[in-house]
């Protein structure tokens, strides 16, 4: 069939079924999307990659496969994230550091898939828990900073640069009172620290991380089990501070101790402290800037990795709260 005037083409050979499954999605889904956003043509035809289109969008749609060819080539599913993500890269000239990022295998996840940095936030994220002690991630729901974060710790303790983990949260109620909840303390606060858990079980299989829970390797508790201790040799991870005190801040970032690790994670706009009270992560986060040895990494609503419509929900919200910041005291309160 002849080519249509004006129109150019080109066939990307892919090396394995699994790659050509990955780069197609489920009934092609991930080729619509391509051609949504490129503009040209793409059709899979066997093990060849067929893109037709005007020059200009044949180069823009065979630039931006190539550019996530680190991830379908291993037989990866590509997210819209993933197309979001490398197609921002493709338009500000960070194709580079984008290629870099898909090949930032951190782990493989008990169900086979290969688990990295999503975006180039997270990538430098990653990065900066890797260089210092202590790292400060400040974003949004959705936007990786607690299962990065225990990925990389995970891998810390398998590659036996620490001898244990140290997952805690503040037991902040949200609206519900834990007094109304059964069980012992521990009972109580299990449900705030479910995310943690969620992330292990990812990461180890529920079974090996019930196993080192057992003998102390990993721990999963509230942040008032942490006062008076030094915690040397692991990696500690605070989740959800924005719902520390300015003393429970202190009290725990001085908990550090010899060849320890910290990551403190939460997003500044979802506080559930009593009016009045001074979220403790954005003290911090002002405070620490600058100080030798500390990180802080911000993300924002493009950084979500969840399902695409969390980033709408997310840039909605902060486009509300910007329009309240003249007339509300705690634009950051949840209501």
């Amino acid at each position: 069939m002849a080519q249509p005037s004006g129109l150019s083409s080109t066939t990307i050979s892919l090396p394995s079924p699994a790659a050509a499954l990955a780069l197609g999605g489920e009934a092609e889904a991930t080729l619509h999307r391509l051609e949504a956003l490129t503009g040209a043509s793409l059709v899979l035809r066997g093990l060849d990659l067929l893109i037709q289109g005007r020059p200009s969008q044949l180069q823009r749609a065979q630039s931006l496969v190539e550019l996530l060819r680190p991830i379908w080539q291993e037989g990866q599913s590509l997210s819209p994230v993933d197309l979001q993500t490398a197609l921002q890269a493709l338009d500000s000239g960070r194709s580079a550091e984008h290629q870099e990022l898909g090949r930032q295998v951190l782990a493989r996840s008990q169900s086979g898939k290969l688990l990295r940095p999503r975006t180039l936030h997270q990538k430098a994220y990653v990065e900066a828990m890797e260089r210092h002690d202590l790292t400060l991630a400040l974003g949004p729901a959705g936007t990786g900073k607690t299962f990065l974060a225990t990925v990389l710790a995970v891998r810390m303790l398998t590659e036996r640069k620490v001898e244990r983990l140290i997952l805690t949260r503040p037991a902040v109620e949200a609206g519900e009172r834990l007094g109304f909840l059964p069980g012992d303390l521990q009972q109580k606060v299990d449900p705030y620290l479910r995310p943690l858990y969620d992330a292990l079980h990812t990461l180890l299989g529920q079974e090996r991380t019930a196993g080192l829970i057992e003998k102390g390797v990993i721990e999963v508790a509230p942040l008032a089990y942490m006062r008076g201790r030094t915690l040397a040799d692991a990696f500690v991870i605070l989740d959800e501070a924005q719902n520390t005190t300015t003393a429970q801040m202190r009290m725990v970032l001085t908990r550090l101790g010899e060849n320890s690790r910290m990551v403190v994670t939460g997003d500044p706009t979802q506080v559930d402290l009593p009016a009045g009270v001074t979220s403790g992560l954005s003290e911090a986060a002002e405070v620490l800037d600058g100080v030798e040895g500390i990180a802080i990494c911000r993300l924002s609503a493009a950084d979500v990795v969840r399902h695409p419509l969390v980033q709408r929900l997310v840039t909605a919200y902060a486009e509300r709260d910007r329009r309240r910041q003249g007339g509300d005291p705690h634009p950051g309160r949840r209501r």
